[in-house]
């Protein structure tokens, strides 16, 4: 019953399997082998146009080199107040850019509101160089909290941008399960909504160590083979981390363990629903769950063997009571039938 973080999962069998397959033999260092091609193009095909392939470790070190990608001196990017990018990523974006900051926009549910991105926009103006100048938007797909943005809603941001001329990335380390969650194509939920940079994760979703920085637009990142040199994020085995990818792809793997996850997330959702104890904090789209709970019962859950984690409650939420705590449940395609039928003998009990 470990519903710690998809991080936590191993690595699919099918993903392995092609890290031994790769792993004799000699190719080509640096991302110019056969397979590390064929993985570009690939990734072409997936989003319906050419686009530019970068891969790296992390997902940390896809947000970071995005945003150095389209950093201006005394550049601001705007986030969520609770995106990944804000909170958990120990400023390494500030870092990487040598020095721009994320200005937090609210949002509810954790979605950037397209009017507070306005707004926290014009709060630089061109004129007054002492405050610095916009350089970027990211928004978080899936968000920090299990929900989505449907394709309107990220064109309604992407106006902003292009009202203010500014760039629209997606931090896509949940990138599978929000796709699967709202049943549109990769192209239709990036660049037809106006995204032009994504982060797309494979590591939460089954990959051992597999990340990549997808530029969409190609009038962007032209520095990014430097960048991510400098960066210590071009690895000389990369074949490694293409042939991740490669299997990931293969009869859509990457789409059936999102979808399975999601599955596992909407069963614990509905279990904890049922529950006399335990109440949603508001319904899952991914394969994220968040639940409000006496701290007795979370001392209980974690002492039966449950694994999980408590969450702080997100700005302006105000559903915890007095001796209360908000926790998040996170599936993965490693959960199993039987973790959640555990997870609601237990809720029962």
């Amino acid at each position: 019953m470990n519903f710690a973080s998809d991080n936590w999962a191993g690595a699919h069998p099918s993903i392995a399997a092609a890290l031994v397959e790769h792993a004799a033999g000699f190719a080509s260092a640096y991302g110019t082998s056969e397979l590390d091609r064929k993985v570009e193009q690939r990734f072409s095909e997936i989003f319906g146009r050419e686009v530019a392939i970068y891969f790296v470790a992390t997902g940390t070190a896809a947000n970071s080199l995005a945003m150095t990608a389209v950093a201006r001196p005394g550049g601001v990017a705007f986030v969520h107040r609770e995106a990944h990018m804000m909170e958990d990523e120990c400023g390494a974006p500030e870092y990487f850019t040598g020095g721009a900051r994320l200005c937090p926009v609210d949002g509810a549910l954790g979605r950037i509101d397209p009017d507070a991105l306005d707004r926290a926009i014009r709060r630089y103006p061109a004129e007054f160089i002492h405050a610095g100048q916009p350089m970027a938007v990211s928004i978080t797909q899936a968000t920090e909290i299990g929900t989505v943005y449907r394709p309107a809603d990220i064109a309604a941001i992407a106006a902003v941008c292009r009202t203010h001329g500014l760039p629209l990335h997606m931090d896509g380390a949940r990138f599978a399960n929000a796709l699967v969650s709202l049943g549109c194509t990769p192209a239709e939920m990036t660049w037809k909504s106006g995204v032009d940079l994504v982060s797309f994760g494979g590591t939460k979703n089954g990959c051992w160590c597999a990340e990549a920085l997808v530029v969409l637009n190609p009038e962007i990142g032209r520095d990014l083979p430097f960048l991510r040199k400098r960066a210590a994020q071009l690895f000389s085995k990369s074949r490694f981390v293409a042939a991740q990818f490669d299997a990931y792809f293969v009869n859509d793997l990457w789409l059936e363990t999102a979808r399975h996850a999601n599955r596992m997330a909407r069963s614990l959702a509905d279990a904890i629903a049922a529950s006399s104890k335990l109440r949603l904090a508001w319904q899952p789209e991914a394969n994220e769950v968040f639940a409000i709970m006496p701290m007795e019962t979370f001392a209980a859950l974690q002492d039966a063997g449950a694994v999980f984690y408590e969450w702080h409650t997100p700005h302006g939420y105000a559903g915890v009571g007095k001796d209360e705590t908000m926790a998040r449940f996170v599936t993965s395609f490693a959960t199993i039938d039987e973790d959640i039928n555990h997870m609601t003998s237990l809720l029962a009990s």
